[in-house]
């Protein structure tokens, strides 16, 4: 039932932490930089990965059974690398709605024991800049036991003409908070904003854009880190701007963008109302899927023959994680909901359009074989280096290379040396969350959250 409002006390500016201004080198130099770096790695690698392999295959044919297959896999990847970078060069942002032209909007924010972050989030999506008389804010206190609840009902009072609070008794998860608001929904735009988030100004006019066309089911926002003070939180900075304006952005290129992520995704209310029943009952080897409904709800709308984009003006910042336990509990629970989605989405690909199927289909095959890949070859690197004592500081060469050469996309979106953050965490990745994979696979059917 609706809770009861209460009286703000004296508001606090609520705005994401600082960060220095930011502006964006010529794009001519990022494009520039990136095709002199596709240059630098296939010289680096016919000088100086390729001979040391010809030469251990020569001495030890027996390797052969898995060098081979790794060679074909790096071609792959590079053609892949190559064709992403030809489209990352021509994707800009659709253009935003109008104040004339925006339609009905709904935003739904589901909060679970957040404190007084949520209060942030609802203030930023009512300071967002959409006209107010085309807008209105669900919130839903999925059973906390902090005080959440009150600052709900703060921010509520600031705005009682915008925002409607709705309350479970008990905790009942994530799923059934946002179906109880997309059950009360008005908009013909629903929005999903997650309690620990917040928007910036314009972010909402920015997702109503794309909806112009009707093909288009769901809109992605740009997911950046609200806290970046510490190492943990600098380094998924830096990983989001790569998972975004460069994944995501060559994915909207071909109407797949395959995860539009819960802190912020706009929804077409009439293409996911007849998928809500499902997408509620979703079930995974015969138990429930508590986790990962952002790309469950992607995958619906594949089915239903939707495509989905990204639109990189409407930014929201996001709390990440700042301790390593933290960190790994966020990987393992999105690996959990990868591997189970991604296993749907083997099935749905054939329901594309021709274009997107072939398109996707070699993307994920690329994408997953890495897997096999990279732990096959880390198995051969303990042998190999007894034959060759060069070979781990080849590997960590080849790491640190690709790793300044992936943060080149970083400097368009971004002119800082943040992008260092996402040199380290290529390194943090390799020796020290290459084990989250394999463990989310073999216990992909938990459901638990992890980070409450």
């Amino acid at each position: 039932m609706d809770g009861e409002f209460v009286k703000s006390g004296r508001y606090e500016c609520l705005t994401a932490e600082p960060v220095e201004s930011q502006d964006q080198i010529p794009v001519w130099l990022a494009h520039g930089l990136v095709a002199l770096g596709i240059i630098a790695i296939f010289a680096y690698n016919l000088r100086f990965v390729l001979p040391p392999f010809v030469d251990l295959l020569q001495k030890h044919q027996a390797l052969q059974i898995f060098v081979y297959p790794s060679l074909l896999w790096l071609l792959m990847g590079t053609i892949l690398l190559v064709l992403r970078t030809v489209v990352w060069f021509f994707y800009r942002p659709f253009a935003p709605a109008s104040a004339e032209t925006a339609p009905f909007m709904t935003v739904v924010i589901p909060a679970y024991n957040e404190g007084s972050m949520v209060r942030r989030a609802i203030l930023s999506a009512a300071e967002a800049g959409y006209p107010q008389d085309k807008l209105e804010i669900l919130v839903i206190d999925d059973g906390s036991t902090d005080d959440t609840w009150h600052h709900i009902c703060a921010a509520a009072a600031r705005y009682p003409h915008l925002v409607t609070v709705l309350r479970h008794d008990i905790n009942l998860g994530k799923r059934q908070a946002l179906s109880w608001g997309f059950a009360r929904a008005r908009g013909e735009i629903i929005v999903t904003l997650d309690s620990d988030s917040v928007i910036d100004r314009g972010a909402l006019l920015a997702l109503a854009g794309p909806f112009g066309n009707p093909r288009v089911g769901a809109v992605a926002g740009k997911v950046l880190a609200y806290n970046r003070k510490g190492i943990i939180p600098r380094m998924m900075h830096a990983r989001y701007i790569m998972s975004f304006d460069l994944l995501r952005a060559v994915e909207s290129a071909y109407g797949n963008v395959f995860c539009c992520p819960g802190a912020l995704t706009a929804l077409r209310a009439s293409a996911i109302r007849p998928l809500i029943a499902r997408w509620k009952a979703q079930t995974f080897l015969g138990a429930p899927c508590t986790i990962g409904e952002d790309r469950a709800m992607t995958n619906n709308l594949f089915e239903a023959g939707f495509d989905t984009v990204y639109q990189s003006s409407a930014i929201v910042r996001t709390v990440v994680p700042d301790t390593f336990k933290q960190l790994c509990k966020m990987l393992l629970r999105w690996d959990r909901s990868y591997i189970r989605e991604e296993i749907r989405f083997a099935r749905i690909v054939w329901k594309r359009p021709l274009k997107t199927r072939g398109i996707a289909l070699f993307d994920r095959f690329v994408t997953n074989l890495r897997y096999p890949v990279f732990y096959a070859s880390l198995a051969l690197l303990a042998p190999m280096m007894i034959l060759d004592p060069w070979t781990l500081a080849r590997l960590l060469a080849a790491v640190g290379c690709v790793a300044f050469f992936n943060m080149i996309y970083f400097i368009r979106s971004e002119k800082s040396l943040e992008f260092l953050w996402g040199v380290l965490y290529a390194y943090v990745a390799l020796f020290a969350l290459s084990w989250i994979f394999p463990y989310a696979a073999l216990t992909v059917h938990k459901r638990g959250w992890l980070t409450r």
